[in-house]
């Protein structure tokens, strides 16, 4: 089974998303909602509008190299969000911003990114672990579609509803109901279509797709799940630093491990390699993932 959304709409539908509006004043900013959106906003859209704010206030020539965000409530899907920025530095090769997402007068997430001039340096960098190619693997989006029967009926539109990123895991999903394991998964990722040749487009989209795949890989050891119903998860913070240039529309590979779980959090990093072995990008995480005794 698999869905006939064109993908070149979904992508288009993300583009809007994170193209955010000027909101009258040069550090104020609006985040569309989410058409068709219902409950709470996904963190990445929070993230990649809150970037794409900040990114309106720094110059071309000082790319963000890194950003740390906090999630302070769970965002809702029928209203915009409103971004706040300040600019705190403007030095001779690093520039910083503070940003506040807002709904209805109450901030959301705060975000502090770091922009920096390109220079020369030393180089090394890890190397990318040998996993299949892209394309000898299922999409997740079929993988979700066969397996949705054994999820609860009040998540399946979670399950079922099409996502301008494609994902192609490397290992079995922890919805598809397999025993625990280590905590440890390698995704493949890229927009579903092409994308602009802008490199904050893909950036923004890059931090979008940060979001996914990463909590859970706390979950992989133990026997609890969002599609279970025996607990309760919620991504804390977020970070991002960018290393070298991509493109969000070509296979970067996600890989994710969660070093500790406790005390009802998890602690999840992410690298992010292009399809040639350079790595780009480095994510941590910390979220919620309390356990239920009974279905919320």
């Amino acid at each position: 089974m698999t869905d006939n959304s064109d993908p070149a709409d979904l992508v288009a539908g993300l583009l809007r998303l994170l193209d955010v509006a000027d909101g009258g004043s040069g550090d104020h900013f609006i985040g569309a909602r989410k058409p068709g959106g219902a409950g709470r906003v996904f963190g990445g859209q929070v993230i990649g509008q809150a970037l794409a704010s900040a990114e309106r206030t720094v110059p071309d020539d000082r790319p963000v190299h890194s950003l740390h965000a906090y999630f302070l409530r769970g965002g809702n899907d029928d209203y915009a969000i409103d971004f706040e920025v300040m600019r705190d530095l403007d030095g001779g090769s690093f520039a910083n911003r503070r940003v506040v997402a807002s709904q209805q007068g109450k901030p959301i997430l705060t975000m502090v990114a770091s922009f920096h001039k390109r220079e020369p340096g030393m180089e090394h960098a890890d190397e990318m672990p040998q996993v299949p190619e892209p394309e000898s693997l299922r999409r997740e989006a079929d993988l979700r579609a066969e397996y949705a029967h054994k999820v609860p009926e009040r998540l399946r539109h979670v399950m079922l509803t099409p996502r301008p990123i494609e994902l192609r895991p490397v290992e079995a999903q922890h919805w598809m109901g397999g025993p625990p394991r280590e905590p440890l998964s390698h995704t493949w990722m890229r927009a579903v279509a092409p994308l602009p040749d802008d490199p904050k487009i893909h950036r923004a989209v890059l931090a979008y797709a940060s979001d996914m795949t990463l909590l859970s890989t706390a979950t992989l050891p133990h026997a609890i799940s969002w599609t279970k119903g025996n607990m309760m998860g919620a991504s804390l913070d977020h970070a991002i630093w960018f290393h070298d240039d991509f493109r969000a529309d070509e296979w970067l590979l996600y890989v994710c491990d969660s070093p500790w779980a406790g005390r009802a959090r998890g602690f999840n990093r992410g690298r992010i390699f292009t399809r040639e072995g350079k790595l780009v990008a480095n994510v941590a995480q910390e979220g919620l993932i309390r356990p239920l005794t009974k279905k919320p």
